[in-house]
């Protein structure tokens, strides 16, 4: 009989298998040599637990079933204490330099941070091992309007209101809350292995960096470049201060359209009917506006329309190609003083700006009879008037896109305020052109073309805020004088009223700017401020500026990464750094975004609890720049599984390396030089195979770690560990160290431990916790895993041996397929005939007592020759490559009467499932009514169990022919 059986079906323990068996347990042999061995480890084991263990942080694997969570903060202060994480510096060597993007000082550990912290440390302990004088410069952001109103609710639980206690109270209490609260985030950063050089921890509010905005306020200032003025902003009517763009989120919500009458002036009976959502700020209109190509309209342009409700003040009618026809009735109410569009139409027609509110968003005395009511309340009390009047049309549902306040949650008010700005057209220019002269290099790409999008239509930025907490705003203004004319910019109040006395003489009298600065004014200095500047003398300015790597999120481009950008080269005169990294926002495992109302949001430190650190550190390394990256248990789980893999493979080789005071032994392991070309080529296939392999893998992956591809490192490293090394090598090594003596156990014990260092080496960055941990407990290690030498590269490999082993797996996998397919026991050795040419057979029945191993041979029936046995057709012919076959006694494998039964009883089951499926078919109620998903799927069934039937019988044909006839 002749089986003929491709090697791509099911694989009997394949590498991807969970339920692997360890080859060893199917030699009765071997049992006992295992169980005298493990007298003897019992020794080696003490010894090596005691070396590892010695200053009480670490702890073998030799002795630990798993790696335990709870070490790593141990290893993070052993690490922090030998002084590891601040940078050695070479005056020879160009240092790497990272500025933390620094955390809220009011924040906790997100995955947000997370992410950052994890790509940042995987690139600074890369570079460190690389040999680099390396600094990951760590601080936080005093965060004005979160730390306020975290302090002010503080002091409203104990009845206490912020302008009781007067600016002076209030900001001392903001800093003791700062000294008791505010090391909260760092301490969690570090909770994720971050190797920042704390000893260089700044704060936004420090001496320093404060000196260096003062300074740069003052500068900018002298250039022309910071100038006061009323322009629209968000306004947040709750914390009375103006908010950023970023701190603006906008949010889809069921709101009310409301339909209101205008009436044309000069004696005409006619109404316009503008539909509003915010009808309470009709007391500032300015205008109605219509599309010029709007028939409806056309006609009443050049007149004016009554505003409702205001005692018959009266506006133009004028048209604009912006207004949509197709919203509400169109035509446009023109508020300039309460809406952004709006604003920008006055100001481009020569409108005037008309502000109906307050800044605590009640209305003002423009409203009329409305003065004081609160912007909601007004709207109900407008509406009903409205009705009253028989001005009101009507009313409808509306989706709304509402400004929320990121930190209070309250709806922003577009408001029209008098506020310090930065032109920003010069700065961006200089940015501009960084990017476009290749001094600036945008990762992944595709973000340069948004940079230079914001760039080039920026606004000026608005740079004040009505806070306490934070960088007060260096301008002082003239008792008696007035303030928008007369004031003076200086370094400090000394200096200010020294100029004061020159202009005005001794007897004036001076105070200052009540404001403070926009948060992101003193972060977009972040990059040299922390190095010293503006003392451009200073050593850590000198070494280290310009930095490297600035690494943030996608979402900050505009709002911090490019005004980093814009003063860097404004005030030192060079791009702060080279390179920009930017990766994506953590989604759930669906690519919904994390938040409390969906009650998907994962906490870092509870992962970390469960799967550890270097789990979630190498999940979230995986994903690639500037893409968001779906985050699962599944997945956490997986690598929660490599990280297990690798303390197991650890746990095998130091299990399997002589007793430190064995000398002689060591001596033949430390002989070998696998970066050698001549070491290699004298190596047996397994050994040549995967030092090529290894020596291959250093060079892509460093590649890949130069070009930032830090997914492409994480998956190579990963797919060798446990693809190459762990499923294949260390299986194969156990035919060296159990069945083999001499030189050829310390030939694998010499190749295990080399190709595991470097594995952990590559790993580090990723997985710096497990991979210290395992480096700390091998022997003859001369510094700590943190601070070794990168692999070298271009070591030598041989083409040949690679692909002469992955013959060697091909036919492994055959084998494998062929005892799965006919479920032969696992401890069962069979026989086998491997035919192939000569030079092939040469070399695979070189190794055939590793191929015994890993597919369970009777090493004592593997027949090699180059042509077919006599019994092909009693056999399973497998085809594992072009020239290399194999051919398996069937009676080996299986008692080919069960077998015949088995078959015989699943035939009959196969063709009743087959029948049901023909009688369902076959009835026209069913295909005529089912729908037709449920109908392809059962006629898809129909035609697999077809198929499953055919190789049944054919495989029973095929049995019963080579059965025994039975004697009669």
């Amino acid at each position: 009989m002749l089986l003929l059986m491709a090697f791509s079906g099911p694989s009997f323990l394949h590498p991807s298998s969970a339920s692997r068996l360890n080859p060893l347990l199917f030699t009765k042999h071997r049992r006992s040599f295992a169980l005298s061995r493990f007298r003897f480890r019992r020794l080696h084991q003490r010894q090596l637990a005691v070396a590892a263990s010695a200053n009480g942080v670490f702890t073998s694997p030799e002795i630990a079933k798993t790696f335990d969570f709870a070490s790593e903060e141990r290893i993070y202060k052993w690490w922090e204490s030998q002084g590891y994480f601040r940078p050695h510096y070479d005056q020879d060597t160009v240092p790497f330099v990272i500025s933390m993007p620094p955390p809220n000082v009011t924040g906790s550990l997100h995955m947000g941070h997370a992410m950052f912290v994890t790509l940042e440390d995987i690139m600074v302990r890369y570079n460190r091992m690389k040999g680099r004088p390396t600094l990951w410069l760590p601080g936080t952001d005093h965060a004005g309007i979160a730390t306020q109103l975290v302090v002010e609710r503080m002091l409203a639980s104990e009845g206490i209101k912020r302008v009781e206690l007067g600016r002076d109270e209030f900001t001392k209490r903001v800093w003791e809350w700062k000294e008791k609260y505010g090391g909260t985030i760092t301490n969690q950063i570090k909770r994720l292995g971050a190797s920042c050089d704390w000893t260089k921890e700044h704060f936004t509010l420090d001496d320093q960096l404060s000196r260096a905005v003062i300074e740069a306020f003052v500068r900018l200032h002298e250039r022309g470049l910071i100038y006061q003025g009323s322009y629209m902003v968000n306004w947040s009517p709750n914390l009375q201060t103006a908010v950023s763009d970023l701190e603006v989120e906008y949010s889809e919500e069921s709101g009310t359209l409301y339909h209101i009458k205008y009436r044309v002036a000069g004696g005409s009976s006619d109404y316009l009917t503008v539909a509003t959502t915010r009808p309470e700020t009709l007391f500032g209109d300015v205008a109605i506006a219509v599309n010029p190509q709007d028939d409806r309209y056309s006609k009443y342009v050049g007149m004016t329309a009554i505003v409702p409700m205001t005692y018959g003040r009266h506006v133009p009618i004028i048209s604009d190609k912006n207004v949509d026809k197709d919203f509400g009735t169109g035509v446009l109410k023109i508020s300039p003083g309460h809406d952004h569009n709006d604003y920008l139409l006055a100001r481009k027609l020569g409108l005037p700006i008309l502000n109906v509110m307050n800044k605590d968003g009640t209305l003002n005395k423009v409203a009329g009879l409305y003065c004081g009511l609160d912007r909601f309340e007004a709207r109900k009390k407008l509406w009903t008037d409205l009705e009253e009047m028989g001005l009101a049309v009507k009313k409808e549902a509306h989706t709304l896109r509402v400004p929320r306040s990121q930190r209070g949650g309250e709806i922003i008010e577009p408001l029209v305020s008098k506020q310090w700005f930065v032109t920003m057209e010069p700065l961006a220019e200089k940015a501009l052109r960084a990017v476009e002269k290749g001094e600036l290099t945008i990762i992944p790409e595709r973000f340069e073309k948004i940079y230079n999008h914001w760039l080039s239509n920026i606004k000026d930025w608005c740079i004040s805020r009505q806070l306490w907490w934070g960088h007060r705003i260096p301008v002082w203004y003239i008792v008696g004088k007035n303030p928008e004319e007369d004031y003076i910019v200086a370094r400090n109040a000394d200096e200010a009223l020294e100029q004061a006395q020159k202009k005005y003489g001794k007897d004036v009298e001076i105070y200052q700017d009540p404001d403070v600065l926009d948060t992101w004014f003193s972060s977009a200095l972040w990059p040299f401020s922390t190095l010293g500047w503006p003392d451009e003398t200073a050593e850590d300015f000198k070494r280290f500026y310009p930095t490297t790597m600035l690494e943030t999120g996608h979402d900050i481009l505009f709002f911090w990464v490019a005004r980093m950008v814009m003063m860097g080269i404004e005030f030192t005169g060079t791009v702060p750094f080279s390179y920009i990294y930017l990766h994506g926002l953590i989604r759930d495992s669906q690519g919904r975004k994390m938040s409390k109302t969906l009650g998907n949001v994962i906490d870092p430190l509870d992962t970390i609890k469960e799967f550890g650190t270097d789990a979630l550190r190498f999940t979230l390394a995986l994903g690639t720049a500037g893409q968001d990256l779906n985050l699962s248990t599944e997945r956490l789980t997986s690598n929660k599984a490599f990280t297990n893999k690798l303390w197991n493979a650890g746990k095998f080789i130091l299990q399997n390396l002589p007793t430190q005071n064995d000398s002689q032994s060591w001596d033949s392991i430390l002989s070998f030089e696998f970066e050698k070309d001549d070491c290699l080529l004298k190596l047996p296939l397994p050994e040549c195979w995967i030092v090529s392999e290894l020596h291959s893998l250093i060079d892509v992956v460093t590649i890949s770690y130069d070009k930032f591809f830090f997914g492409d490192v994480g998956r190579d490293v990963y797919n060798f560990f446990w693809g190459d090394f762990a499923d294949w090598y260390i299986e194969a090594s156990k035919a060296r160290l159990y069945q083999s003596g001499g030189d050829s156990v310390a030939l694998a014990q010499a190749v295990l431990l080399y190709v595991f260092k470097n594995i952990l080496k590559l790993l580090h960055p990723f997985m710096p916790f497990v991979t210290e941990e395992l480096w700390q407990a091998l022997p003859n290690r001369k510094e700590a895993l943190i601070i070794s030498h990168w692999p070298q590269i271009s070591l030598p490999r041989q083409a040949s041996a690679v692909k002469k082993f992955e013959n060697l797996k091909l036919l492994t996998k055959a084998i494998r397929n062929a005892r799965a397919e006919y479920s032969v026991e696992p401890a069962k050795r069979i026989s086998a005939s491997i035919v192939a040419s000569e030079e092939v057979n040469q070399y695979i029945s070189g190794e055939k007592e590793v191929l015994a191993l890993l597919t369970r041979l009777d090493l004592r029936n593997v027949r090699f020759a180059n042509s077919p046995p006599g019994n092909v057709d009693q056999s399973v012919h497998l085809v594992a490559g072009e020239g290399l076959e194999a051919y398996l006694p069937l009676a080996d494998m299986i008692d080919i009467s069960a077998e015949v039964q088995r078959l015989s009883k699943r035939l009959t089951k196969m063709k009743m499932e087959y029948d049901g499926f023909i009688a369902r078919l076959s009835s026209p109620s069913f295909v005529e009514k089912a729908p037709k998903d449920i109908v392809r799927g059962v006629r898809e069934k129909a035609v697999e169990a077809k198929e499953k039937i055919a190789l049944t019988e054919k495989r029973l044909s095929l049995l019963r022919s080579t059965a025994p006839v039975p004697d009669c």
